[in-house]
């Protein structure tokens, strides 16, 4: 159902919300890092693009190992840059190579457009939670600093978004199916394994959403359970 043609949802509605590039910028830092490292890397004979690549293959195998995170994209382009460099890989360039990872780390929080007097309409009448994957104490950091923390019921932190992850949300907080959505930027771990849960979606995409979580958005245009908004703002003329 387009978003032009729906009516205002009713009061009491669960919104569980992704906080990474939904609520504030992310990937646009890690998207940086990379740039730096394709630099300080310089290969000779991969492109930038083929460099990526090759880090993206290194990424799904190291999220396999350790999660995500901070430390596992480190360990990421270590890996990468071991791959691919043709010179001995010493310790100092390890270190080097890891300060790269983790400079993101000193990015202040940015919040996106509209996203706190949003929470502050929405939780006047519904229960909001954040809902989010990776490392705890990074992801339980950021909001924190992000100044949104009282407009959620719980923040869950998550290894992986699927519909089994969806379904024991839903069984933690005693949750009706019907009565809950889940928002975030992400079709592969927000959008299409809420669906397949049985739970409504709300799809707010973002320009720099992470290759690994880019993937087609499941249609249920008939039954009413996705909804596409353009902005996180859009969402007070729904809810």
């Amino acid at each position: 159902m387009s978003a032009s043609t729906r009516k205002k949802i009713a009061p009491g509605q669960n919104l569980l919300i992704d906080a990474d590039d939904t609520l504030w910028e992310n990937n646009v830092y890690f998207e940086r890092a990379i740039a730096d490292f394709i630099s300080f890397l310089n290969h000779h004979h991969c492109t930038p693009d083929e460099v990526r690549h090759v880090l993206y293959d290194v990424e799904r195998e190291n999220i396999r190992k350790h999660g995500y995170g901070m430390h596992s994209f480190a360990e990421a382009l270590v890996t990468c840059f071991e791959k691919l460099s043709v010179e001995p890989v010493t310790p100092e360039l390890h270190q080097s190579i890891r300060n790269i990872a983790y400079k993101i780390a000193e990015h202040p929080m940015e919040l996106l457009p509209e996203v706190p007097e949003t929470l502050a309409d929405l939780a006047q009448r519904h229960r909001l939670f954040v809902v989010t994957k990776g490392n705890i104490t990074e992801q339980l950091g950021k909001v924190e600093r992000s100044g949104l923390k009282e407009y959620f019921t719980a923040i869950e932190v998550v290894a992986e978004k699927n519909a089994s992850t969806y379904h024991r949300v839903v069984e933690k907080f005693g949750l009706v199916r019907d009565l809950t959505w889940m928002i975030g930027n992400s079709p592969r771990s927000d959008i299409n394994p809420a669906l397949e849960a049985g739970l409504h979606a709300v799809f707010v995409p973002h320009d720099n959403t992470w290759m690994l979580e880019r993937d087609d958005l499941r249609a249920h245009a008939v039954d009413g359970r996705l909804l596409q908004l353009s902005g996180f703002g859009e969402l007070r003329r729904h809810f």
